[in-house]
């Protein structure tokens, strides 16, 4: 959510599927919402009045709807907000307008979107009605295991390191996992059997993947870390 910084990709001869799934999602939904973009850059909107409201949304979607247990409600709350990650960045683009301060914003408000769905269903098996405190726990962890994940490549690329690897699980796969489990077990209030256990099952997965991923960063973050001293000159080093 917010326009990001113009940076060129680095080179990389074999694609992986998943980044070429980004990509070719990316450019479909890109195609799609350009005339909305268009059309709010035409009304005065700014892009990053679009990140704010994009995110007040999906906050308001997870803490509202989620802790009730209406996971079919909220998750169409905030799939129709999310979208706003995607817009926003249309319009800065034909703006002209990409800035190190929007993709700030954006990473961000990303991350209070994230712990805000996570944080709704930690709430949600907290209850009285919902009450599973192995759930609700694993719900934290999810929580903030995504924000630890998202910390490791920024930080690792604030001390200069290009912190290359694709995570089992990242930001994309977390949400998709998610969402589509919440969305699919609140049809349970709508007379479907059985079909509320998927979100256990997907917040395992999500907290599996998310610990599988900040291995695979750290060692990565380590390994390069490790490459980038050995290349320092002998005494090149800061000193203790």
């Amino acid at each position: 959510m917010g326009q990001p910084v113009a940076l060129r990709p680095p080179a990389r001869t074999r694609p992986s599927g998943k980044a070429m799934l980004n990509k070719y999602a990316r450019a479909f939904f890109t195609r799609v919402l350009t005339p909305f973009a268009a059309l709010l850059i035409r009304l005065g909107v700014s892009p990053d009045a679009v990140t704010l409201i994009g995110t007040g949304g999906v906050v308001a979607g997870a803490l509202v709807f989620y802790p009730q247990g209406e996971f079919f409600w909220g998750t169409v709350t905030i799939t129709l907000f999310v979208f706003s990650d995607l817009v926003d960045g249309n319009m800065a683009r034909q703006l002209g307008r990409s800035s190190r301060w929007g993709a700030f914003l954006d990473s961000t408000l990303d991350r209070v979107a994230d712990a805000a769905i996570f944080g709704g269903l930690a709430l949600w098996y907290a209850t009285y009605e919902g009450h599973s405190i192995l759930l609700c726990a694993v719900s934290i962890f999810c929580l903030a295991s995504g924000q630890v994940v998202s910390y490791t490549k920024a930080r690792g690329e604030s001390i200069g390191l290009p912190v290359k690897v694709n995570g089992l699980v990242e930001r994309a796969e977390r949400l998709v996992i998610s969402l589509v489990a919440c969305g699919l077990s609140g049809l349970h209030k709508f007379g479907v059997p059985g079909i509320q256990v998927l979100l256990p099952i997907a917040l395992w997965i999500v907290a599996a993947g998310s610990l599988v991923t900040l291995i695979q960063r750290v060692v990565t973050v380590r390994r390069e870390a490790a490459e980038a001293d050995a290349a320092l000159p002998v005494g090149g080093g800061e000193a203790g």
